[in-house]
């Protein structure tokens, strides 16, 4: 994904799992989930064959899109097979507001989650032109008392993709057409000795069967045909066109889908539509190698090093006892996403600020940092603060810090939290299972079946500039649930307790999700944590617009800690300076119903159309006089803002107890609290100049 940072700050790069024992095992590791993590649909396998194609000279493909290559010559002939589609759906409609609707190509995976494994996640429209970037919807976290009683499990018929489109004339703009296939956007995904992804075992068998053909790997007479079939989801038919246009082979050997077993048996057939082909009675033998996998057909499969291993072996015993095992090799790299084009923005006064915008977001945005934890994000504020900001900045023993500028007297303060939602490693079973403690309002059905992440750095010196490293491991899924939602939370990283100790895990550790920053469409800008990451970088924008010797009150900037499940950063800092507050302003999400799954009856703010007066929520409520003199303020800036009441508490509630006013200065978002969060960067822009005029206002009696 390509990134144009603007703002230079410290990058911090993700550490692989910290737990593996050989360096041989890492590399080999990092090779098996190039595979998983390929694009190849089904009916659009070409978007992978091509490229292997292209990769390793030598493979050819068939008039239905099968890739072999043949290797020795004569007879007997065998053949390996694997099939490369993955699980995916197909855009079934495109709505006039611009949303999409999806169905499955096939019947697709037989696990009960895999849909609801999509909801609320970022997914890739894989368009004529290259993959775009979307987003599932998903209920608002915020606005859980409203869905407590939709229990039903997700299906396909409940998913809606967000591509950050406002009509479907602009969908059409975007290059996405009718039957485009649709895939998780998940990048490789590995983790001490294990693989993990969309059909993993099925990647792994491919992987195998490319290295043996790689290795030239040959029975003592005769030729061995390895053919990457296509289109496996509709009863292996791709491998049935391969071997009907060709001389009957005397073996088949079929590397096939993960079970909870591994198997290497020899079968009647795979299925009705294949055995029409594969069963003639010229056909000796059938040999079916399966891998055995944890959490079969689930989003995130996965197995381990030895029992891929195990596939190879078996598969090199069947075609030549005596051969070695040969190397895993690479799956070709394929295409970024085009979501960050320059020529995919619209048409904007003044592109370069919402790019700067879009470059601080992907710093911040893809930074994790829970409750407790969020040293990460304060180092990258920091750094980018003004030089004259960067000399006067505070810290407190909690860890929040804040700018504190103009003359003498009652302040004004500005708010925005820089932890997320997440969780917290609370115990650790002696076999590996890490169990998690919600921190925040987290929408658990999303992260559910999902990457992981463990901050290993807990962060708990203010002043620290050590980069964070994380533990990659995946969060558990159910195999037979009943319900939509999950009880209870853990995850797992591929290493019992004892190893787990060893690479600095302890309890109380913040535990997140894999994320990533996106523009989607025009304007609109996707990351689990917008909140309050939106708030954090609009604070820190408007200090950057603002001259502090041209202040005539008395302003605070505060960028706080543990706001999520208990505004505690922001009380302590109330504590300190409440009393001298003349009023606080919140800088955080307005959680609006400008979603396809919410009623518009009341928080219904469009995005796109301006930042967010947030006048009323469940804690607090902005005052007549603070509201108009709020609404005033901004109408001089030249701010057409907007005025809604939403669910929720912010940071300012914990200074009206002092007698300071709140109110909150908002941008608005959908799919609060879980990984599809939105914003508009035009609604960040103008809010980053309603904090500057808030500022700058004259602060009355």
């Amino acid at each position: 994904m390509y990134k144009r940072l603007l703002i230079v700050v410290s990058t911090l790069l993700l550490s692989l799992s910290v737990g593996q024992s050989l360096s041989a095992q890492v590399s080999e590791v990092e090779l098996l989930s190039s595979w998983v993590a390929i694009d190849a649909p089904t009916g659009h396998e070409h978007l992978a064959m091509e490229l292997i194609e292209e990769e390793y000279p030598g493979w050819e493909r068939d008039s239905y899109g099968n890739l072999a290559k043949l290797v020795g010559r004569g007879e007997p002939l065998r053949v390996v097979a694997c099939g490369l589609d993955s699980y995916s759906y197909a855009v079934s409609q495109i709505t006039r507001e611009g949303y999409l609707r999806l169905h499955r190509i096939g019947n697709g995976s037989r696990h009960p989650l895999w849909d609801q494994a999509h909801e609320g996640q970022q997914l890739r429209v894989l368009t004529r032109s290259g993959p775009v970037v979307g987003v599932t919807a998903v209920a608002n976290g915020h606005f859980a008392a409203q869905h407590r009683d939709e229990t039903a499990i997700v299906t396909q018929n409940d998913l809606w993709l967000d591509v950050g489109a406002e009509s479907a004339d602009e969908v059409s703009a975007m290059g996405i057409a009718l039957l485009d296939p649709v895939l998780r956007h998940i990048p490789q995904w590995s983790y001490a000795d294990e693989i993990a992804g969309p059909r993993a075992g099925s990647r792994v068998g491919c992987a195998a069967l490319v290295a043996a053909a790689e290795a030239g790997i040959n029975g003592t007479t005769g030729s061995t045909k390895y053919l990457i079939s296509v289109q496996q989801v509709f009863g292996w038919i791709g491998l049935a066109a391969g071997i009907s246009r060709a001389p009957t082979p005397e073996q088949v050997i079929v590397l096939g889908a993960g079970q909870a077993e591994f198997g290497s048996r020899i079968v009647d057939g795979l299925g009705a539509r294949a055995d029409t082909v594969l069963t003639r009675s010229e056909m000796p033998e059938i040999r079916l190698i399966t891998p055995a996998v944890t959490d079969a057909d689930a989003l995130m499969e996965r197995l381990s090093l030895n029992r891929a291993n195990q596939v190879l072996d078996a598969m090199v015993g069947a075609i030549d006892p005596a051969a070695d095992r040969p190397a895993w090799v690479t799956a070709p790299e394929q295409a970024a996403v085009l979501n960050n084009e320059r020529s995919r923005w619209g048409a904007a006064q003044n592109l370069n600020r919402l790019m700067e915008i879009e470059g601080l977001l992907d710093q911040v945005a893809e930074r994790s940092a829970v409750p407790g934890h969020e040293g990460p994000i304060r180092n990258i504020i920091l750094d980018a603060m003004p030089d004259w900001a960067r000399e006067v900045a505070q810290f407190d023993a909690m860890g929040n810090m804040w700018v504190e500028f103009g003359p003498v007297g009652q302040a004004t303060v500005f708010l925005a939290h820089m932890d997320e939602v997440g969780y917290e490693v609370e115990s650790i079973d002696t076999d590996g299972m890490v169990n998690l403690t919600r921190l925040g309002g987290v929408v658990s059905t999303a992260w559910e079946g999902q990457p992981a992440l463990l901050q290993l750095d807990p962060f708990s010196n203010i002043d620290s500039q050590a980069q964070a490293s994380s533990l990659r491991g995946v969060f558990n899924t159910r195999s037979n649930p009943d319900i939509k939602q999950v009880a209870t939370v853990t995850a797992w990283f591929g290493m019992d307790a004892e190893q787990l100790a060893a690479a600095g895990v302890r309890i109380g550790m913040g535990v997140t999700g894999y994320k990533e920053g996106h523009r989607m469409g025009s304007f609109r800008y996707t990351s689990r944590s917008l909140d309050d990451r939106v708030g954090t970088t609009s604070l820190l924008m408007a200090l950057h617009q603002i001259a502090p010797e041209a202040i005539t009150n008395r302003v605070i900037f505060a960028w706080t800690v543990r706001e999520e499940g208990g505004l505690r950063g922001a009380a302590a800092i109330a504590d300190a300076v409440g009393v001298r507050t003349r009023r606080a302003y919140s800088i955080d999400t307005f959680v609006s119903s400008d979603t396809p799954l919410e009623s518009p009856h009341f928080a219904y703010i469009p995005l796109g159309s301006g930042p967010v007066l947030r006048s009323i929520e469940s804690a607090s409520m902005a005052t007549p006089y603070e509201y108009d003199r709020n609404r005033g303020i901004a109408a001089s800036a030249g701010i057409d803002a907007q005025v809604g009441l939403t669910q929720g508490g912010t940071d300012g509630t914990t200074f009206t107890v002092y007698g300071a006013p709140n109110a909150g200065l908002s941008w608005p978002g959908r799919y609060s609290h879980s990984p599809a969060e939105i914003a508009d960067l035009r609604d960040v822009a103008k809010l980053i100049d309603l904090i500057q005029a808030m500022a700058e206002a004259p602060q009355g009696p």
